[in-house]
């Protein structure tokens, strides 16, 4: 199926990306879903946005003038009060519709009664996680995914090498070595899986523990590089794929088949096919799901000289 893109592009500095996390009680999520939906798409906004009882968490991208109404109207329902949002900018619209979702959890980790809102851990500033991080006494946590991980983390960070958020739990509980020091430093991408990482932590008997305010992006956006701990690039949740220092674009791709992101040396490969297969992924699929990925990736490469999108992307 397709669809004609027919909102036009904001030329010059090109579209505001904002991503935004807020927990608070939110009975009425079911009900906000249309409202917030329309607002979206009367304002040219696209993205995901996750709504549930716990509150509200997602990515938008749209003109300037279309995010900041957005963020005002969502700051003007009671339950969003304070709500904060990081910026960063895209060339192209990052992407391909408005999706406004109900979840269980705005961040799934799978554990009864884990809420941020009554425990949680001690935000530190970017400005000061490099003296955190390198002190002897802390133990530095990366809680995101090993496809995430494998693009970019902090130096001497342990990688619990999860495949999704849900297997964070059982790896604090499968690893006694945790408790070797008195410090637990945790980190993600904005800062919404610290949130009930750490209040998780802090369940199971940890005391000090300490997370990144604004997660990874801040760092960047805040730590000027020649002075950051940071190595590599950060995975972001939309068609940028990746940011540096800065939050610049970078230069990864991601394999459509496995989601996977690439370097260029990866798209060299002789397994990777666009669309199709990767070196990552090329030995986990059989050759009837590359042919359906194969004609996929036709009907996309065609959408697009047509100046269409290819909504089963």
């Amino acid at each position: 199926m397709t669809t004609e893109d027919t909102k036009p592009e904001v030329t010059g500095s090109g579209f505001l990306v904002a991503a935004l996390y807020h927990f608070t009680p939110l009975a009425r999520y079911r009900d906000l879903q249309p409202q917030i939906q329309t607002l979206c798409e009367e304002n040219a906004v696209r993205g995901t946005l996750l709504l549930a009882s716990e509150g509200i968490n997602g990515t938008i991208a749209g003109p300037d003038a279309g995010i900041s109404t957005v963020l005002g109207s969502l700051r003007s329902i009671p339950e969003f009060n304070g709500l904060e949002h990081k910026e960063s900018r895209a060339a192209k619209m990052p992407f391909l519709r408005m999706k406004v979702r109900l979840k269980k959890e705005i961040v799934t980790m799978g554990v009864e009664g884990i809420d941020p809102l009554e425990s949680v851990g001690t935000y530190v500033d970017p400005k000061d996680w490099n003296a955190l991080i390198t002190d002897p006494d802390t133990i530095v946590i990366d809680t995101r995914n090993e496809y995430e991980t494998a693009i970019g983390t902090f130096r001497g960070a342990v990688d619990p090498h999860t495949t999704t958020f849900r297997e964070f739990p059982d790896w604090v509980r499968n690893n006694t070595g945790l408790h070797n020091k008195p410090k637990i430093a945790m980190y993600c991408t904005g800062g919404i899986r610290c949130e009930k990482a750490t209040a998780f932590m802090k369940a199971e008997g940890f005391e000090d523990v300490f997370h990144l305010k604004g997660g990874i992006l801040k760092y960047l956006e805040e730590v000027p590089e020649d002075e950051s701990l940071w190595d590599g690039s950060c995975f972001v949740f939309d068609e940028r794929v990746s940011v540096n220092h800065g939050l610049e674009p970078g230069d990864h791709v991601l394999c459509h088949a496995c989601r996977h992101p690439l370097t260029p040396q990866e798209t060299e490969h002789p397994a990777y096919e666009a669309g199709v297969s990767c070196p990552h992924c090329i030995g986990e699929r059989s050759r009837e799901d590359r042919e359906r990925f194969r004609e996929r990736q036709k009907q996309m490469v065609l959408a697009k000289k047509r100046g269409q999108v290819h909504m089963g992307r």
